[in-house]
């Protein structure tokens, strides 16, 4: 396998907060593994044992942190939340809690992971705040419908075929970072063209998208990827 290669030691410096050594991590191209645990049949009872870990900081509901700290996970398509698990288990993407959760200690083989990402996708996502009140329009919606809805969908619903995840009733602060950190390099592993239309967005364009999206009610996933038992 090819490998690509990451200098981490800003990221390190700003999560430790102090100043560390360039380094420069060689990361193995994730899509075998991937695709081993696109093939497996998941076991949902397995999933459920295994989630126990996850739940400590995504909620026993997966529907994380009100403050963003943590995304809400529940109901995602399993192939997503599999290339998720994948790229911080090969440090394409950066998270001290995350790396070591989904490491071998946690999720051994290929099957534990298709299994916990299974039992994910199968929790009831994650409902807006009752309000009383549609979505928000004005910026957020039009924002939206025109930098984002060609492949989130236009309800936010994602696309599983494409493995684009669902933005639909996530937490406003989770989104708002997530975007900042993209259109300003701090988010390694995505796609140069989703950054740069990220990054002609105003810090103003983000916060209205990402209120709008929190307040949007979920589409559950219509069909799935992988095979689970009844």
């Amino acid at each position: 396998m090819q490998a690509k290669s990451f200098t981490i030691w800003a990221a390190l410096a700003l999560l430790v907060g102090a100043s560390v050594p360039a380094v420069t991590v060689a990361i193995s191209d994730t899509s075998e593994a991937l695709d081993e645990a696109l093939r497996l049949k998941p076991r949902l009872d397995h999933g459920t044992q295994l989630f126990e870990t996850c739940a400590a900081c995504h909620g026993a509901d997966g529907w994380g942190a009100s403050d963003g700290s943590t995304p809400a996970i529940a109901g995602e398509f399993a192939p997503i939340l599999l290339k998720e698990i994948v790229e911080f288990r090969y440090d394409a993407r950066y998270s001290i809690r995350m790396q070591h959760f989904v490491d071998r200690h946690h999720l051994a083989s290929p099957q534990d992971l298709a299994d916990v990402a299974a039992y994910v996708q199968s929790l009831p996502p994650r409902q807006p705040d009752a309000t009383g009140q549609s979505p928000p329009a004005g910026d957020g919606a039009s924002v939206f419908a025109n930098f984002c809805a060609s492949c989130h969908g236009s309800h936010a619903q994602g696309n599983w075929a494409k493995r684009v995840p669902r933005l639909a009733a996530q937490h406003a602060e989770y989104l708002q970072e997530q975007m900042h950190d993209a259109a300003e390099g701090r988010r390694p592993g995505i796609g140069s063209e989703h950054a740069r239309l990220l990054a002609r967005l105003t810090s103003n364009d983000i916060d209205a998208i990402a209120n709008y999206l929190a307040a949007l009610p979920p589409m559950p996933p219509s069909r799935t990827m992988l095979h689970t038992d009844p």
